[in-house]
């Protein structure tokens, strides 16, 4: 059966980590039909949550596809991490869907997550809902939720429902645009019962109601004359507002209920149908042409239009091989179909096409625009490719993905591991671009990188049981970088003589600080009057590059820099690319010497939940930690203190929390910036660093 594409949903579920996420996803399984028993999170037997390490820790740590169909609409979820550490999930998943509903946890408002995956989908322009959760917990408070949201994330959030009681009071929702008063019976809340309002809410709702079709009144001009006149609003009138609010994304309504209690997630489902755009809604998808980057295509969401696709995530199926997850935006993709990779210039061949539910499969013959499968067979694509049409190449922008901001040196057991560790670190790196590894050339031991403690520890912990290896780590190490404070000029000369003919190359650079550039590097030659052959630039270009790469203070990369060659000499027989090159090594380093460097390290944003009892033990414990507190805030019975702090003052941080509070406290934390390291810790890092490198020496 051919849904029709006003009738397709591509939605993600967004929110902080433990706000009801993958709670709200089973129950959305649950009563579309997709699954007959409901799986609790705490439980280890969620649907979506299909690796062990998620169900171990109950958290989710990759982003989950499924499909399902509610009042005949054609549903695509993606179920997302709430972890800092896996945000790289988010990222790449927002990038291809039409509209996102972020969790909130009733209790906690915006959480630093949530304005991390916030600010992701303002990057996208996905539109979103917000769906207040947990309202039947300890210290839920509805009005202050919504508050925070419109403080921290956007002004534009309105309510369109309210609770009638919260916490272990809550009895019921009121649905601000038909008026009507909801409660759901049934073992799982199957049977949806809507009443008439209660007498004791109706002041509170028509007062919460004018507060709603005011604002929605930017968003209907029939809806708002009917609201300056005082006349009878429908409502259709005011689905229809909401719908084109949503779909500008400029308005953001706000839901309540409590996924974990089975009630009001039908509503939840409703609203998805009735405000969430579909990609004809969403429209003609900016493109590139790939042999003319400045040249921007244009294709419609449409079967009828040549192929255009986004390879968006890389899954590793131990039964089944590599998995290619993949967003059709136009054209129809048949398996046995050849496409052209327009990011590699290859043709890759669609073995079969996969209707993903969680880690379960279901195969099918096509996959229609506007769309999401898992295509088997693809030799060579990674996230972020495009798959199009062989005789219309077209190009879409790529993702940027973060850093990584720590890392882990990895040792195999034996020979046997050796041999396998290699295959397991590449089909990792392939599927998660978020974390890289290399081998030190100095010590020769696998380095591995990633976006926190519990990133890497996941890596590990999956390089055992999916891949067999057994591997020892060592000390987590800190992705420290290097910089310039001020402006500084140097002077490089390479020249030898070996008998025959020699070598030469002499550089005079300037090398700058860049504050407010995107770029981390800008090479910007001033080469006059011919002293230096334009054929010997890249060779100075490229020793910059280098240079900047293996750093110089300690050997840890240097950051944004602008390198200018300003004059220089050459010769006529013995200048090479190579003579060149080591003459911008030494002229870089000598202008490095001048200019201030710097050792820079990685401050996270740290926030933390206490109960009051113990405020004092955790900031006396930031403080101990090169932390600064930025601001707390109570609530009720606990305290959220904001801090910045090292990450190298992070390792370990989980456990020692647990212990000073009882394991009461709970904290996530992002990265927020580099900053400077003080001098006293700086010589610290280049003492060892320089008599590792002696060790290196003395062994080799």
């Amino acid at each position: 059966m051919v849904t029709p594409l006003d009738k397709v949903r591509n939605v993600g579920i967004i929110a902080h980590i433990d706000a009801g996420k993958t709670t709200t996803t089973e129950r959305i399984l649950y009563y579309t039909g997709k699954k007959h028993k409901i799986g609790e999170v705490h439980d280890g037997a969620a649907e979506m949550d299909w690796m062990e390490q998620e169900q171990e820790r109950g958290i989710t740590i990759t982003s989950a596809a499924t499909t399902c169909f509610w009042k005949d609409h054609h549903f695509n979820i993606i179920d997302t991490p709430g972890h800092v550490d896996f945000t790289i999930e988010v990222e790449r998943s927002l990038k291809v869907l039409d509209g996102a509903v972020t969790v909130f946890s009733s209790s906690d408002g915006v959480q630093p997550q949530t304005e991390t995956v916030w600010r992701q989908a303002d990057k996208y322009g996905v539109p979103r809902m917000c769906f207040v959760n947990k309202i039947d917990k300890i210290g839920a408070n509805f009005d202050a939720c919504v508050e925070s949201i419109k403080s921290k994330l956007s002004p534009d959030a309105v309510a369109i429902q309210f609770p009638h009681g919260e916490s272990s009071d809550f009895k019921g929702v009121v649905n601000l645009i038909n008026m009507k008063y909801y409660t759901f019976e049934g073992d799982n809340g199957e049977k949806q019962v809507e009443q008439d309002m209660p007498a004791e809410l109706q002041d509170e709702a028509k007062t919460r109601r004018e507060t709603m079709i005011d604002a929605l009144s930017l968003f209907d001009d029939e809806l708002a004359e009917k609201f300056l006149g005082w006349e009878e609003i429908s409502d259709e009138i005011v689905k229809r507002a909401i719908r084109s609010g949503v779909i500008a994304n400029a308005l953001y309504p706000v839901m309540v209920g409590s996924a974990l209690k089975n009630a009001w997630v039908q509503l939840l489902l409703d609203a998805v149908v009735d405000f969430m755009p579909n990609p004809l809604d969403v429209g003609s998808i900016k493109w590139i042409d790939p042999d003319d980057t400045e040249k921007k295509l244009e294709r419609k969401p449409s079967d009828d239009q040549p192929v255009s696709a986004l390879a968006f995530k890389i899954m590793t199926d131990p039964f089944v091989g590599t998995l290619t997850f993949v967003r059709v935006y136009s054209g129809v993709i048949k398996s046995g179909d050849s496409l052209l990779n327009p990011v590699t210039g290859n043709k890759e061949r669609v073995g079969r096409l996969l209707l993903m539910h969680s880690n379960k499969r279901e195969e099918i013959t096509e996959v229609r625009a506007g769309h999401i499968a898992a295509f088997l067979g693809l030799k060579d694509v990674h996230t972020g490719h495009t798959l199009c049409d062989q005789k219309d190449s077209i190009l879409l922008e790529s993702m940027d993905f973060p850093d990584p901001v720590i890392q882990l040196a990895v040792e195999p057991k034996s020979k046997k591991d050796q041999e396998r560790m290699g295959i397991a670190l590449s089909k990792l790196a392939q599927e998660d671009p978020s974390f890289t590894y290399r081998t030190d050339e100095e010590s020769n031991q696998t380095i591995i990188a990633g976006m926190g403690e519990l990133h890497l520890d996941i890596i590990v912990d999956r390089m055992k049981r999916e891949y067999k290896v057994e591997v020892e780590t060592g000390k987590p190490q800190v992705a420290y970088r290097e910089a310039i404070t001020q402006s500084a000029t140097g002077e490089g000369k390479f020249t030898r003589q070996t008998g025959g003919r020699g070598q030469y190359g002499h550089v005079l650079l300037r090398i700058e600080p860049l504050t407010d550039s995107e770029e981390n590097y800008i090479f910007e030659p001033e080469i006059k009057w011919g002293v230096i052959p334009n054929e010997f630039i890249p060779a100075i270009d490229k020793g910059a590059k280098e240079t900047m790469a293996q750093g110089i203070l300690a050997w840890y990369p240097i950051i944004d820099v602008k390198v200018v060659p300003y004059d220089g000499s050459y010769h006529d027989v013995d200048s090479s690319e190579v003579a060149f090159k080591i003459a911008t090594f030494q002229a870089f380093k000598d202008a490095f010497s001048k200019a201030g460097g710097q050792i820079l390290e990685p401050i996270m944003d740290v926030e933390v939940t206490t109960p009051e009892d113990y405020v004092g033990d955790v900031m006396g414990d930031i403080s101990g930690r090169r932390g600064m507190i930025q601001w707390q805030e109570n609530k009720g019975q606990f305290t959220l203190i904001n801090a910045k702090i090292p990450l190298a003052e992070m390792f370990g941080y989980s456990t020692d929390l647990r212990s000073a509070t009882q394991g009461r406290a709970s904290y996530s934390m992002h990265f927020a910036s580099y900053e400077a390291v003080p001098k006293n810790i700086s010589e610290e890092i280049i003492k060892e660093r320089v008599e590792a490198g002696k060790v290196r020496q003395m062994d080799a």
